[in-house]
């Protein structure tokens, strides 16, 4: 069987490739990073012209029309150049949610401009008491004459911080934890009633916690019933986050071995120790052990025949690893750099700090475990 990205998906590879060695050094991401709006705008804008934004979308609404697999190559790479520019919450999550929802107007509407990336938009969906519970809701929508008004509060949202949409999980029936009587919402940022408290995580990424009071909103899903659309973005955005890492984990992996090359001790390069030649034969191999179970799984995600079941233990198992393996070569890599590896100045921290927040990102290991554990004995 052959294991290889298409030639389609190696070009798509070779471009993000060409455009991070010619523009986007560590110090040109920091530059970014550090502004006001925690990315670049001009980066963003490349991003747009140079097609990137509009892989995962279809071919109907001005897409590349994409599969998982594409998005998996394209987010491996911007993994390897560490981007900041908020990809992943405006194009996987905004963008995925306005792709799977039942409003085809909207979808006609916002998602070229997504893709034009003239859009920022954010999915406001996890709540304080929540942890890693996607049904786990307490905001409410409310029906009123003019549609519905939301109130409640979400935390840690991806991408909220300069957000001008926001596509909010509300609920509208049953229970604070029932899967059922969610439903997705539209709403405006700047809408009254809408208050922001905006903040960076340690990776550099923008996020906010926002509260909502009686702001109206508009029904793009089917009502009651927005569990699965969430479930199938989820899917993509896990394979997302994973591909990312491996990315970030082979850039560590080549860096730590470099350095090691160079670094001197008792008049020899360190990298001729025996004892540290075997920690990095470890970290190659629980980098490989990722990248396999990565391509395993959109093998399977792409075969007609694989069950939604076995879809989910097999998403699980990979998110499982990646916090595993990501922990792994991280640590490695800090400890091998010594001192320096702990400072701003070097890249390595800052890949290191990546990989710890995708692995907290909607669950972390222990939680994907016991998931996976879940699903293999319930089957």
């Amino acid at each position: 069987m052959n294991f290889d990205y298409s030639e389609e998906q190696n070009m798509l590879k070779e471009s993000i490739v060409r455009w991070a060695q010619d523009s986007y050094s560590f110090d040109q991401r920091l530059v970014g990073a550090e502004s006001d709006t925690g990315f670049s705008k001009e980066h963003y804008s490349t991003f747009a012209e140079l097609g990137w934004l509009s892989v995962p979308f279809s071919e109907e609404v001005g897409g590349y029309g994409g599969s998982v697999v594409d998005v998996a190559a394209i987010m491996e790479e911007f993994g390897k150049a560490l981007v900041v520019e908020p990809v992943f919450p405006n194009l996987i999550l905004f963008g995925g949610l306005l792709q799977a929802c039942n409003d085809s107007a909207v979808k006609a509407e916002l998602i070229p401009q997504v893709i034009d990336g003239s859009l920022m938009g954010a999915v406001a969906m996890y709540e304080p008491q929540a942890r890693f519970d996607v049904s786990n809701i307490s905001t409410t929508a409310t029906e009123t004459s003019d549609g519905y008004a939301i109130s409640g509060v979400k935390s840690v949202v991806l991408g909220g911080a300069h957000a001008s949409k926001l596509i909010v999980v509300a609920r509208t029936a049953g229970g604070q934890t029932d899967e059922a009587g969610l439903s997705l919402f539209l709403v405006d940022a700047n809408a009254t009633g809408v208050t922001l408290n905006a903040y960076p995580l340690m990776d550099g990424q923008q996020v906010a916690d926002i509260e909502f009071t009686n702001v109206p909103g508009q029904l793009i899903s089917e009502l009651n019933n927005a569990a699965p659309i969430i479930d199938e973005v989820l899917t993509l955005a896990h394979i997302a986050l994973c591909a990312e890492a491996v990315g970030i984990m082979e850039v560590l992996n080549r860096t730590t071995v470099e350095y090691t090359k160079t670094r001197k001790q008792f008049g020899v390069a360190i990298s001729s120790f025996q004892a540290l030649q075997h920690r990095m034969v470890d970290t190659f191999m629980s980098y490989e052990q990722a990248k396999s179970l990565l391509v395993g799984t959109l093998c399977e995600l792409t075969d007609e025949r694989t069950s939604e079941q076995r879809a989910v233990k097999i998403v699980n198992a990979l998110r499982t690893l990646i916090a595993k393996t990501g922990k792994h070569i991280g640590d490695e890599a800090i400890q091998l750099h010594g001192g320096m590896g702990l400072t701003d100045e070097m890249s390595v921290g800052h890949y290191v700090k990546r990989l710890m927040m995708i692995n907290l990102m909607f669950g972390n290991g222990d939680f994907f475990q016991h998931q996976f554990n879940q699903a293999a004995y319930n089957s």
